[in-house]
């Protein structure tokens, strides 16, 4: 696939894929005989994972850190799943925010659907924070 192709693809810009490739997080990206970009599955693959990985927030400098330890092999798994492990807590307990948020949204909105419904003719300042 073209770089064009891969940015639809994706909804990546192409200047978004230039960066990742030249900061490594995609790396011997194949070209055609004339120099032009011809991104095979796997490089595919691995733009899909990372951004997968960003459109939650993983820094770019985890996954700079997590591609460097997977292109070096096995031997850095541990290394690699205790890094995974990290990014996931990180984003249960991320989870768990947007969750007491949106239960906090959800108890404003039905006391204001009670007073459009005339069942509430007033509150408090307590049941309003």
């Amino acid at each position: 696939m073209t770089i064009a192709e891969v940015s639809k693809e994706y909804n990546l810009t192409p200047d978004t894929l230039r960066y990742y490739e030249r900061i490594g997080l995609i790396s011997n990206v194949p070209r055609t005989k004339n120099g032009i970009r011809d991104y095979d599955e796997g490089t595919c693959k691995r733009i899909e994972f990372i951004k997968c990985m960003r459109s939650v927030g993983v820094e770019i400098e985890i996954l700079i850190e997590y591609i460097t330890l997977l292109e070096k092999g096995k031997s850095t798994v541990k290394k690699r799943k205790q890094l995974l492990e990290g990014q996931r807590k990180k984003l249960l307990e991320k989870q768990k925010s947007i969750n007491e948020t949106v239960d906090r949204l959800n108890y404003k909105i039905e006391l204001y659907e009670e007073i459009i419904a005339g069942k509430r003719k007033d509150f408090t300042e307590e049941e309003e924070s």
